[in-house]
């Protein structure tokens, strides 16, 4: 655990130079150990107030002027005595107050600490605590709204509210243990049965939601692929609405890997440009082949290009596909027939697009958002990004199927209530009901220095 009777100090903004850096200090004796290098005293002054003055080292020489906030014990971030300096935004003037708060008594804090102080001190859970760093993390509007519904309790009330129906019905089933002479039932076993089935369907939910969230939390590779000369780098740029890739008529014109992000409708896609993949191409082609096919592999989705103006082509891809599809049973691949304004066959297959045009492009965008989120209500469903969080919930998905199945084999109460709390012990690793200081050491190492 944290040695919580120590005061803290790090820069809570970016590193570099800026109009403005931030300087938070937080601990039994933040508000002295800043009066001692302030111009005022703060000590006994209101929460919540601002306070505007100069910062100064041993000998009295000005370091800068300031405004600091401070917090009272219980109504900061942290749940402790807390501090913040707003300065200006020297790397020199930053680190100076920094060698002037250590120099106090202050201790330099460690990545995570004052959020983690914040778990330990009851003012968020330990999801809540892991929504800080996503949402900070946040690159788009859907990964910021997720990370702000947990940030906010939306997904620990939920599994609170689970949690205390199996702490309810364990109870129940291991009093009757102490009856077990008399063959008494407290607990309704029809009801028993009915609440795990509902929380084994909701706990698998939420883990399949994982797939979604991960794609959400670090964007989606798409790899658009096919033969050369089917418009692969004209529907990039089409896609990105600028030029980033050399369009030519001439085949094998794309000779390496292009990426570039876009965002469509809050998710944001790694679109992955790939050289055009045929037969016999020379040396420097070849090795722009093969890293195309090394793509393929990472790839969470593969646009298969067809060329609609060429007779052959849609047959030939389409056989393609399928190779790719029992190739890579995982993936997804959508199958794009390009260049339908100068079309010499038709197909009933795949989407229709002019990449040159940008007939259709609004279509392919939306199936593309519509192949990453599949069934789920991004609106009212919780969507799972932290696989930490996936673990737990697959485990208790297996503890309370295993008490759901003792339940219809008829297997004693002692079993039941056995499984139902491992399940319950599984789901309270999420919000940090159950925690352990190797588990906190390694979520909070991964936050930044000042959060």
């Amino acid at each position: 655990m944290l040695a919580t009777q120590e005061t803290i100090c790090a820069l809570a903004t970016a590193n570099g130079i800026g109009a403005i850096g931030m300087i938070r200090i937080s601990g039994p004796e933040a508000l002295k150990r800043v009066s001692s290098v302030f111009s005022k005293d703060l000590i006994g002054r209101p929460s919540h107030t601002a306070h505007f003055g100069a910062i100064s080292d041993s000998n009295r020489k000005l370091v800068d002027e300031v405004l600091i906030t401070i917090f009272e014990e219980g109504k900061s971030f942290t749940g402790e005595e807390s501090a913040e300096i707003t300065c200006h935004g020297s790397p020199y003037i930053q680190q100076q107050i920094l060698h002037l708060l250590t120099g106090a008594g202050c201790r330099l804090a460690n990545p995570g600490e004052f959020t983690q102080r914040a778990f330990l001190n009851g003012k968020m859970d330990l999801s809540q605590a892991e929504a800080v760093a996503d949402l900070i993390a946040s690159q788009s509007r859907n990964s910021h709204e997720i990370a702000l519904k947990q940030l906010r309790g939306g997904f620990s009330s939920e599994l609170k509210e689970l949690r205390e129906k199996l702490i309810h019905f364990a109870s129940l089933v291991e009093l009757e243990l102490d009856f077990g002479e008399e063959d008494v039932e407290f607990a309704d076993r029809d009801k028993l049965k009915e609440l795990l089935s509902h929380v084994l369907t909701y706990v698998r939910r939420l883990a399949e939601s994982f797939e979604l969230g991960n794609a959400i939390k670090n964007g989606v590779p798409v790899a658009i692929v096919g033969a050369p000369n089917t418009g692969k780098s004209t529907l990039l740029n089409q896609l990105l609405g600028d030029d980033r890739a050399i369009v030519s008529d001439i085949a094998g014109t794309t000779r390496d890997v292009i990426e570039e992000v876009v965002n469509i409708d809050g998710i944001q896609f790694r679109l992955i440009d790939t050289a055009g993949i045929r037969e016999g191409a020379k040396a420097i082609e070849a090795m722009g082949i093969e890293r195309s096919k090394e793509k393929i592999t990472q790839a969470k989705i593969v646009l298969c290009l067809a060329d609609a103006s060429k007779k052959g082509s849609l047959g030939e891809v389409g056989e393609w596909v399928n190779e790719l599809k029992n190739q890579y049973p995982i993936k997804k691949m959508l199958f794009v027939i390009n260049k339908c304004d100068i079309q010499q066959e038709e197909s009933k297959d795949g989407i229709t697009i002019s990449a040159e045009a940008g007939t259709n492009i609004d279509m392919l965008k939306s199936k593309l958002v519509e192949t990453v989120v599949g069934d789920f209500d991004m609106a009212n469903e919780t969507i799972i990004t932290n696989a930490r969080h996936v673990e737990a919930l697959e485990k208790t998905g297996e503890s309370l199927d295993k008490a759901l199945n003792g339940l219809k084999t008829g297997i004693t109460a002692d079993f039941v209530a056995m499984d139902i709390r491992q399940g319950m012990h599984h789901l309270g690793t999420i919000t940090g009901d159950i925690s352990t200081d190797d588990l906190l050491g390694n979520i909070f190492s991964k936050f930044c220095i000042g959060k």
